[in-house]
């Protein structure tokens, strides 16, 4: 069952956390990516996926980082945690972009959601019936919460395993 969209987190799993670089005020200005992670989205978005940032972070941080990459453009919807007005796991920023995307209910499952953080990536996406793809490259935080449907460990694989649920 080839996946319909494909949402992401920002914070190591697109960008590297250590690496940011931020103004006064708490903002991003720039990041590195995590290794891979642009060629791994430019393959990706190549096959004809649909894009979602799903993110707890400032409007500013997401689109810097990813203009800064020149990965912007790649994003048909932006759910943003400063912006929709909640956190991950809750519902409602899932469903800004599902919304966005126009995919109704019972196409939930054809969404994988990759994120890094077992409470919040994974059990918000579990909670909704999407597919939940956990990007572990990192101990950043707790590895005890929600089991994901699949886990990776780079963005190499992250391509492979989402090419061999298409297939």
């Amino acid at each position: 069952m080839k996946p319909l969209a494909l949402f992401f987190d920002l914070g190591d799993v697109i960008m590297r956390e250590e690496s940011e670089i931020k103004d006064g005020v708490g903002n991003t200005l720039r990041a590195d990516l995590v290794e891979g992670m642009g060629a791994a989205l430019r393959a990706l978005k190549a096959s004809g996926y649909l894009f979602a940032l799903v993110a707890d972070t400032q409007s500013v941080t997401a689109r810097n980082v990813l203009r800064q990459h020149g990965l912007l453009d790649l994003f048909e919807a932006v759910a943003i945690s400063a912006e929709v007005g909640c956190e991950k796991p809750d519902a409602r920023i899932f469903r800004v972009a599902l919304e966005a995307l126009n995919i109704p209910p019972s196409d939930y499952a054809r969404v994988l959601m990759i994120g890094n953080n077992l409470a919040r990536d994974v059990r918000g996406a579990n909670a909704l019936g999407l597919t939940s793809v956990y990007f572990h490259w990192n101990q950043r935080y707790a590895q005890t919460a929600d089991a994901p449907t699949y886990t990776v460990h780079n963005a190499r694989d992250l391509v492979i395993l989402i090419e061999q649920i298409a297939r």
